[in-house]
């Protein structure tokens, strides 16, 4: 799932310098899984990433489910479960899924989980399709 080279987008741009670099796969399922390993300059307690930079790896899964499917979305609720604390430095797997789709509103969910598959956080939001 590339991206322009010109995106600037905070999550996936690779024209933000400041930026998370993610990248997104296709599962089979059509669900999305991104292996990113996120460095200590996104830390809010020492070891650990900021509750923000988690609601951003949560909400950019959620998008690039929508995406996958040949959406263009953007959020319009986001509810973020902060189930245990997500390490910085340390490798992850971000994951999203349409769970499901009336008209313009899309219903999805994403979850992090850490290198040994445990559950650190996850979320549900509804996506908006823009016109």
């Amino acid at each position: 799932m590339a991206h322009s080279a010109s995106n600037r987008c905070f999550g996936c741009g690779p024209a933000n310098a400041a930026g998370l670099h993610l990248e997104f796969l296709l599962a089979g399922d059509g669900s999305v899984v991104s292996l990113p390993t996120v460095p200590n300059t996104f830390e809010g307690h020492p070891g650990y990433l900021h509750g923000g930079v988690i609601a951003t790896l949560l909400d950019e899964a959620m998008s690039k489910a929508t995406r996958a499917r040949g959406l263009t979305t953007m959020t319009r609720h986001l509810e973020v479960e902060y189930l245990r604390p997500v390490p910085s430095g340390a490798p992850l797997r971000v994951e999203g899924c349409v769970a499901r789709s009336e008209g313009r509103k899309h219903w999805v969910e994403s979850r992090i989980l850490d290198a040994a598959g445990k559950l650190l956080a996850e979320a549900k939001g509804l996506f908006l399709g823009v016109r």
